[in-house]
Formats: C-alpha cells, structure tokens, sequence
C-alpha cells in the first residue's frame, strides 16, 4: 500500500473527531474529479507532446487520473511542506505517491458509484452554498470567482458530487469493520486507571479447601474432587454463603467475604479470576494456590471513577480557498489577536463576523471539550494555553484557526461516560487500520490501467 503523503480528502475529521464531515469543508480546487469515461480514450502520440499538454496517466474501472491532477496534488504537498518549514521529498516520489492516492480515490468513487445512491441536487446546491459562505460570497460571486479561475460550473458541481459520494462510501464502509467488545473497554479504562494511579476495590468470597505442603497425590486429588464438586452445586444454584459455612476450611465470617480491598492488594490469581465477572456470579473455574483450592464468588466491585481535564475554549476559523491563501489567512487571524489583546475588539465580535464553522453564531464558543475531541494540532495548541490567553494562528487539516482558552476543569466521568469515552477513544485507534485495509481491498478489486507516466 503506498504511503499516502496527503490523506484523502474524507479522512480530514471534522473538528469534533465524532461528526461527520461536512460537506462545507470539501478543498475541491485541489481535486478535481474526472467524468465517467463515455468515449474510448485516445493515447498520447510522443514525448514532447504529452509534456507540453494534459493526458492521462491511469484509468481506473471507468475513471480517468489525468498528469494535471497529478502535478496539481505535488504542487500543493510542496506549498504545505514550505509553509510548515519543512522539506518535500523528490518530485519522483512525490509523483509515484500522488499517483497511488489518486488511483485509490478512483476506485473508491468508482465502489461508491455502484453501490450508493444518487446525492440529489438540493444536496449539492446546499454544498455550493456552503463554500461559497466559505470564501464569504454568495453563490453568484461563486460563480463569477470560478469563471475567472478557468472551472466550468458544472464540472464544480460535479466534483462536489463525488466528494460526498466518497465521504458517504467511505463512512459505511469502514465504520462497518470496526468492532469494539465490552473486553477491549474494560481493559482500555483498565489502563487508563492504571496510568492514573486508581484502584478498583473488590469485594470477593471464597471457599477453601486446604492442602497441606507435604499432600500426597493421593491427597491432592480427593480434595480437588470436592472442591469441583462444590462448584457443580453453586452452578446447580445453591447458595454460596450456605455452602461456605458447610465446606470452606478458610474463614467463615460474612460467607466467606474477605470485604473491600484495593485490586493490588488482592493476589493476582483472584483479580484476574473475578475480573471478567459480574456482582453475584462465581468463577467457572476451581483455582489452585499454595494454600489449596479455591471456589471464588465476586460480591460487590466499586470502579474508581475517571476524571478528565476538560477545557472551555472558542476560535475563529478561515479556510483558505481561491481568494484566500492561507498565507492570508494566518496574517488575518494575526491582526485580529492584535486588535483582541489591545483592547480594540472582543472575540466574540469577531468571530460572528468571520469565523466559517457552526459555532461562528455563538461567538466561536466551542464548550466544554474533553482529551481527544479535538483535531491532534488543536489539541495541542489548546493545551499550551493559560486561560483567557490566545493562541498564535493554528494550521489544521481543514483550516486556521484563532484560540482562545476560556477555563479549564477536572470532571468525574459517571461509568456510562467512561465507558463511552473508552468506545470513542478505541474507535478512533482503529479507524486508521481500518481504513487502510478497506482502501487496499477497494484497489485490489478495481481494474487499474497504468498509461503514461506523470512527468513536470
């Protein structure tokens, strides 16, 4: 599978990592998805010429990847790697990588043209008015700005289209392959409480046969007999308390309850015994230790409660677009945390006027948030702040942003919060797996046509 050096347009997250992406957020300039072929396609005829005009590099079941989206994808991984400071590789690789991308994509839109239906047109024309709100214009000037571009209307639309045929293919497709069990969350807030240096207490009951340190063979079969048939009563449903008082050579105090301790104070051998249980239900299982044997029922279990940071922010977002670089756009978040910090504007202000997401109507508030519901390069600015402090001009995958931390505080999750921040945090580790494995499948299914290679 080759490394894909700019993720596909569908795998930007929106700012909430659990929503879905809006279609406001769709960079199509940088895109452009070719028609269904609906003609046999003609070859390039020499050297000179294909370099001097557009061709096509690879068909892919009945789509085409042309050299102009191919130099268009490695111009634009050039630009972001200048901004950022950092180094691109070579234009060969680079071309050989923006090729695989592009292929990919191909035979993703191609599954999802045969397999889902039409995206109807009130659904692109609320699109084309989303960008157009983008780039702070109606959809006349849209059009205009596009006409001076050089993009046919039409074809804008088109590449809207598929944009949200692949955002919908790929949320169906890869959703559907993730599983989280009720093991993987209990031993994620397992972890978590580890790292956080909680206990879970556990309230556990025995049974114990004896066995002495010099118990012959003959000895240490008869007991393990009765302990295992100890147990064939309690699964035939007798009372473990009753039979505690009758069997166990350990103490009989409470029915053999050994009372609230820490996990860690507990031997090993009965936390993991208990662990998988539920409040009433006894090991399947007879357990053997140095002292004999043991029939273990789990009484009660008190879960230390998780608590997370949470912090209260707001932004403004500009996303750069035809008429706004993101050069431009960091200079303009700039000027705005000037005119904040001097006294001369309030955020809020601000962000009604200019901010481009959902929360621009309520000032840029974004409210409280916990770790991970933010995009990895919001997060982190997020955290370097004091409150009531701004942040530089943040460049995420979809946009950049002006922060402001509000307030921070620390919050007990109730059980059914842990465990869906556990199902979220999980779901998250494994979407990237996931997705991969289904865009390698999707590509090998596909009939790929390499022609020319792409060339500068």
């Amino acid at each position: 599978m080759p490394t894909h050096l700019l993720p596909p347009l569908s795998r930007l997250p929106a700012l909430r990592r659990h929503g879905m992406l809006a279609a406001l957020l769709l960079v199509l300039a940088a895109s452009p998805v070719m028609p269904l072929v609906a003609q046999t396609v003609p070859s390039a005829t020499g050297a000179a010429e294909r370099r001097s005009a557009d061709y096509i590099v690879a068909v892919v079941n009945r789509e085409l990847v042309t050299n102009a989206e191919v130099r268009q994808r490695v111009e634009q991984f050039e630009r972001q790697a200048a901004r950022s400071g950092g180094t691109a590789p070579n234009r060969e690789v680079l071309l050989r990588d923006m090729l695989d991308t592009l292929i990919d994509e191909r035979a993703q839109l191609s599954l999802a043209r045969e397999t889902l239906g039409r995206i109807e047109e009130h659904e692109v024309d609320r699109a084309v008015s989303a960008v157009a709100a983008q780039n702070q214009v109606n959809v006349a000037q849209l059009r205009e700005m596009l006409r001076k571009e050089g993009m046919d209307y039409q074809r804008f639309r088109q590449n809207l289209r598929d944009q949200m045929l692949l955002e919908r293919v790929r949320d169906r497709d890869v959703q559907a392959r993730i599983r989280i069990s009720d093991s993987d969350i209990e031993n994620w807030l397992q972890e978590q409480r580890r790292k956080a240096g909680l206990s879970t207490e556990l309230n556990i009951a025995q049974i114990l046969i004896t066995l002495p340190d010099d118990a012959s063979a003959a000895q240490t079969s008869e007991r393990r007999l009765r302990a295992v048939q100890l147990l064939q009563r309690l699964k035939a449903g007798e009372n473990f308390a009753t039979l505690v008082a009758e069997a166990s050579e350990g103490s009989k105090t409470n029915g053999g309850q050994l009372g609230l301790r820490a996990a860690e104070r507990l031997p090993d051998l009965f936390v993991e015994a208990v662990t998988p249980l539920k409040v009433g239900e006894v090991a399947p299982q007879v357990l053997r230790s140095g002292a004999g044997f043991h029939l273990l029922q789990l009484v009660d279990r008190k879960e230390a409660s998780l608590s997370v940071q949470q912090q209260h922010s707001r932004h403004i977002l500009l996303r750069p677009g035809p008429k706004l670089s993101q050069s431009a756009a960091i200079d303009r978040l700039e000027e705005f945390k000037r005119q904040v910090e001097a006294g001369r504007a309030r955020f809020e202000d601000l962000a009604r006027r200019h901010s481009e997401d959902g929360s621009a109507q309520s000032g840029g508030d974004l409210g409280w948030a916990g770790p991970g519901q933010f995009v990895p390069e919001f997060e982190e600015a997020l955290s370097r702040l004091q409150p009531q402090q701004l942040s530089p001009p943040v460049v995420s995958r979809f946009g950049v942003h002006l922060i402001q931390l509000l307030e921070r505080r620390q919050v007990a999750l109730s059980p059914k919060e842990q465990r869906e921040s556990a199902r979220s945090a999980l779901r998250e580790a494994k979407y990237e797996e996931a997705y991969t494995e289904w865009a390698r499948e999707t590509r090998a299914r596909a009939y790929v046509e390499l022609r020319d290679s792409p060339s500068f």
